[in-house]
């Protein structure tokens, strides 16, 4: 057993999970911890997506009792059937796009201006919509969501297929900015993460099932078991700082790491290339 390796893929696991929830882009914080760590290699792709899958049961942790409240009331109750068919349809436009444009992403996006840029232009668009959101929202709760809200959630979020832009910080800002309270905007986006990651996780494990071997288990379940509980720990977190707090923090935070990603870029430090 390669406990340096273990103790990798501990690290990858405990950035995917404090990033992944947070609107500062799981995906740059993966390349620039596995630059530093040396693992960058295509087996270490299939990892960091397949790693999101802890985070995920996470979240249906922290948030089952409104899942298990929406499952056992699905066949009778029209309330539980619109959530849930909400949730269905804001998820659709992600699988269209990431089926049609995925490898044109990769093949042209990952690139260190591309992700600089969307860092520090996402950092911009919270400062605006923080500042936008002193007007009173529309949606204080995610049940009063229509089918429209979450198509157009579901279409800012496909704004995250651009490397660097962050799922999470697409669907709470956007989800903001089209009218949901800061609160009801990271409650679905936390929803709307759990068919997007597993779906994107299960897909490319089944892609790149020819990489793996039954050596790479004991490096995936730490990887998971890291992922989780540091991602249970953030979300906690996030739903008690939002209660009391607006995001601006992380609009700076933004902007200093895509200065980050130049420096890094322009001295050879970290490829970010997907």
């Amino acid at each position: 057993m390669d406990v340096v390796l273990l103790a990798k893929a501990a690290i990858m696991g405990v950035v995917e999970g404090l990033t992944e929830f947070l609107p500062i882009s799981s995906t740059g914080h993966l390349i620039l911890a596995g630059a530093l760590l040396g693992v960058n290699d295509e087996k270490a792709k299939v990892f960091e997506i397949a790693i999101q899958t802890g985070a995920i049961l996470a979240v249906i942790i922290v948030y089952w009792q409104k899942i298990r409240s929406t499952l056992v009331a699905l066949p009778t109750q029209g309330q539980a059937q619109r959530f849930a068919l909400n949730v269905f349809i804001a998820f659709l436009p992600a699988v269209v796009l990431g089926l049609l444009l995925g490898k044109a992403i990769k093949a042209h996006l990952f690139t260190p201006g591309v992700v600089a840029t969307t860092f520090i232009v996402g950092g911009l668009v919270i400062l605006w919509a923080e500042k936008r959101q002193q007007a009173a929202s529309r949606i204080e709760d995610v049940d009063q969501m229509s089918a429209l809200d979450a198509l157009k959630v579901g279409l800012v979020q496909c704004l995250a297929m651009v490397p660097g832009t962050s799922r999470s910080g697409a669907t709470i800002i956007g989800g903001m900015l089209l009218g949901l309270s800061r609160k009801a905007a990271t409650d679905f986006s936390f929803y709307l993460a759990i068919p997007t990651l597993i779906g994107a996780g299960a897909y490319s494990l089944y892609k790149e099932r020819a990489l793996l071997t039954a050596a790479d288990l004991p490096m995936f379940l730490v990887g998971l078991l890291f992922s989780f509980v540091s991602a249970w720990a953030c979300v906690h977190w996030l739903l008690r700082y939002i209660s009391s707090h607006r995001f601006t923090p992380f609009a700076w935070y933004r902007i200093a790491f895509g200065l980050l990603v130049l420096l890094t870029s322009s001295m050879g430090w970290v490829d970010w290339h997907d």
